[in-house]
Parts: C-alpha cells; structure tokens; sequence
C-alpha cells in the first residue's frame, strides 16, 4: 500500500477507535501529535512514515482506559498494520514506539531508542505543556474527580510506575509531579526550543492560581 493512502486508512481507523475517548486523549489529541511530529521530523534525519504511524498509533488504547493493561495498545496497533500488510520491520518499530512512548512517573527506563522513537515522544510531550497541557491536565482531573488543588497534600516527587499510575492526588500536583519536568527530557532541538516556551507558560498560570488561591491581588 502506498504510503499516503495507509496515512488515509491509519487516520480513519484512530478516528473510528477513538470515536468516544476522553477529551485529553480523543482524535484531536492524535490530530495535534501528529502535526507536532511533522514538524520535529522536518528537523530530523529519519523514517517519516514510522514516525507518522507511530504519532497516530502511540494512544489508540491507553492503558488508562484498559485497567492498566499495557499489552492492548500494542496488539491494537498490531492488529491493524498486518491487516493492511505493513512489512515486520515497520510494524516491529512502531510498537516499540507506543511501548516505549509514555512518561510513567518519569523513572521508566526505555528498553528502546530510535530517532524516530524521540521525535514522537517529544511531540506527544509538547501537547502535555502549554495551554492545552493545562486544559488536559484539568479535563482529566475532573474525569477522575480529582480535587483542583489541596495545600496539605504535597506532591509526590519520587513516585515509582505502579504509584504514577494510581495516584488520585489534585490536579494541581500532576503539574509537579509530570508536567513541570517534561521541558528537560525532550529529545530534539526543536522539541527543546517549543517546550521551553510552553514551559513558561505553564510557570505563570501556576502564579496566577497560587494568587487566586490566597486571595492576592
């Protein structure tokens, strides 16, 4: 299959599958990941059709959403491209992607490196900072019915994978506990140089709250 058209057929397919996902994590999600890897990837000596495939694959069953189950996303991902005939080695590198893709509390060991790999985590990690990583931050807290934010819950900061994964601290936490750190674990230049912008955003929309919060003027 040409590359366009399995671009065509992967995109309608992540629409069909994400048709009822939450918000932080529904196509659009997809859709701004996606675009963010084209334009690391201009920057990059890489595969783009690994990279394209991985960015509209890397979320099509979010362990989130399965319980935990980290093996769905993957089998989904592979399900799909040996339906439509994707050589092993591509398919092989795509998973490893969506594998090897998410946060985890920030003490996952990546058991896989690639450019390619880099390029999609860094796009998947801009769209967590920023404005919209502050509407998904709190899109998402109120889907768990997180509290906004409770002084006398601190942050946990050396959280291993299984605590990360359930946590039910306030919203406000997560920014410490994930989104705060995402500025120095971006892989590329280009990740680095949008990343740092969105990172001083997200630093003076916690100002703002903190005032707010105390009732400063």
């Amino acid at each position: 299959m040409e590359h366009s058209k399995l671009i065509d057929t992967t995109i309608h397919f992540v629409k069909e599958k994400l048709e009822n996902a939450e918000g932080g994590h529904d196509w659009f999600h997809i859709e701004r990941v996606y675009k963010n890897t084209l334009l690391i990837a201009k920057e990059e000596k890489c595969n783009l059709l690994v990279c394209q495939l991985g960015a509209l694959l890397h979320d099509i069953a979010d362990s989130k959403f399965h319980n935990g189950d980290e093996t769905v996303g993957p089998k989904t991902a592979r399900d799909f491209l040996e339906k439509e005939n994707v050589s092993e080695e591509i398919i092989d590198h795509v998973i490893k992607i969506i594998e090897n893709i998410s946060f985890k509390g920030g003490n996952f060991e990546k058991k896989f490196s690639s450019i390619e790999l880099d390029i999609v985590q860094d796009a998947d990690r801009l769209d967590a900072i920023g404005a919209i990583g502050i509407a998904r931050c709190f899109n998402y807290g109120g889907f768990k019915n997180r509290a906004l934010y409770n002084p006398e819950i601190l942050p946990n900061l050396n959280m291993s994978k299984e605590e990360y994964k359930n946590t039910n601290s306030p919203t406000i936490n997560h920014f410490y506990e994930k989104l705060l750190m995402l500025k120095d674990k971006m892989n590329t230049k280009t990740g680095k140089q949008i990343a740092a912008q969105r990172h001083h955003y997200m630093e003076g929309f916690l100002e703002q709250f903190f005032a707010e919060w105390e009732g400063k003027k």
